[in-house]
């Protein structure tokens, strides 16, 4: 059996090296929390203009209208984490949005939103979750009035990421009342600039601001911008959850924090020993560099099914919950292996990479609650994945 990539693919990775060669010094130091930095936003163009991110998205829409390719993404993502770069942006705009507008959306949406998404111009953020539905989501409330060409918004969302420095909301509202609770919603993009609209942050155990609750007073929105239709956001979220399931579990986030461990673990010491040559720390290691690769085999296999545009089925269910909890585990081994410094935070003079793992592992916990609980994803994998029976609702006195 011959592994090799073959001369086309070895002459592209040469194509991806030497950009990597003669930009490399224009990688941002400073990527961004909500709003990404000029840095980054320079970066992103780059990659842009050489097909080395949105590279399968056509021209027209602001991609760069290469041929799916499964190994050239591959070769991407390998020489990127070796080389310690940044691929480019991955937010709920690029890595959620574009993706379902291309599935869904209007000429005009996509013609509109998606390029100055791509390049980091239009910050999004997601308006799903309520105070009173978060894991049964289809019981929202936030309910939308006809009011002439346009809706009128009332009510509220809750752990809405990036709310505070988000352009546009994509958001989901109850159009139709008298409908199931299902087929009642609509998919709704508008600015986060209009006229009764509130935003609360929310600040979690990292210290930071990183959620935020939303609320809606007669908020005006044209019915124009309605995605796939009414009382298809139920579908058209469905379609959005599926890919922000797949940038949670992003394999070549994972490998990148892989390669950075093992750094680590080639520079602390203990007792005069590296950590690389402690048993203990090494077997841990192995251990998750084993899932790691297979994290990223799995994802092979998944844009294996996206370009022969067949349903990937359990395969697809496991990979938030999969990667959720890897990168945790990650950023535990690293907290472990520096040691007494790895239980510093906020301003100390002694935190290693400004710590950046400190708050990656509190940051991937509360990850592994949102977007869709744990628990919630073991149920649906079971349920949808393997066909076992719903859990059975308490009776009703």
């Amino acid at each position: 059996m011959d592994l090799a990539y073959g001369p086309e693919y070895d002459a592209f990775r040469a194509e991806v090296r030497d950009f990597i060669a003669r930009h490399k010094d224009k990688a941002p130091k400073r990527f961004g929390v909500s709003r990404p930095s000029e840095e980054s936003l320079a970066w992103q163009c780059l990659l842009l203009e050489h097909g080395l991110t949105a590279r399968t998205i056509p021209k027209e829409y602001g991609g760069y209208g290469a041929e799916p390719d499964i190994l050239k993404s591959r070769i991407i993502a390998e020489e990127f984490t070796l080389a310690k770069l940044p691929m480019g942006i991955a937010n709920q705009g690029i890595s959620m949005l574009v993706p379902t507008l291309l599935e869904l959306g209007t000429e005009e949406q996509k013609k509109k939103w998606i390029e100055p998404t791509l390049k980091g111009d239009v910050v999004w953020c997601q308006g799903y979750s309520e105070p009173g539905s978060g894991s049964d989501l289809a019981s929202l409330q936030t309910k939308a009035t006809e009011d002439g060409d346009d809706f009128i918004i009332n009510g509220q969302k809750i752990w809405t990421s990036t709310a505070h420095a988000a352009d546009m909301i994509f958001c989901l509202v109850r159009t139709e009342p008298d409908a199931k609770k299902h087929e009642g919603i609509s998919y709704l993009i508008f600015p986060m600039t209009t006229p009764g609209i509130e935003v609360r942050p929310l600040k979690t155990m990292t210290g930071h601001a990183e959620f935020n609750e939303v609320f809606f007073t007669d908020v005006r929105v044209p019915q124009k911008d309605i995605v796939a239709g009414r009382g298809q956001g139920w579908f058209v979220a469905n379609a959005t959850l599926k890919h922000e399931r797949g940038m949670l579990g992003d394999p070549n986030q994972a490998g990148a924090r892989l390669k950075e461990i093992v750094d680590l673990m080639h520079e602390e010491t203990m007792d005069g020993t590296r950590l690389i040559d402690h048993p203990v720390y090494r077997d841990r290691l192995m251990q998750l560099q084993a899932r790691v690769f297979a994290m990223q085999f799995h994802g092979l296999r998944l844009l294996t099914a996206s370009l022969k545009k067949e349903d990937p089925g359990i395969a697809r269910l496991i990979v938030k919950l999969q990667g959720c909890e890897i990168n945790h585990q990650l950023a535990a081994l690293a907290i472990d292996a520096l040691g007494e410094i790895g239980v510093l935070y906020g301003d100390s003079p002694h935190l290693r990479a400004h710590g950046s793992w400190q708050h990656r592992y509190m940051f991937d916990l509360g990850l592994i609650i949102g977007g869709g609980t744990a628990q919630i994803q073991k149920n649906i994998i079971s349920e949808r994945g393997l066909g076992m029976p719903r859990e059975p609702k308490p009776a009703k006195a």
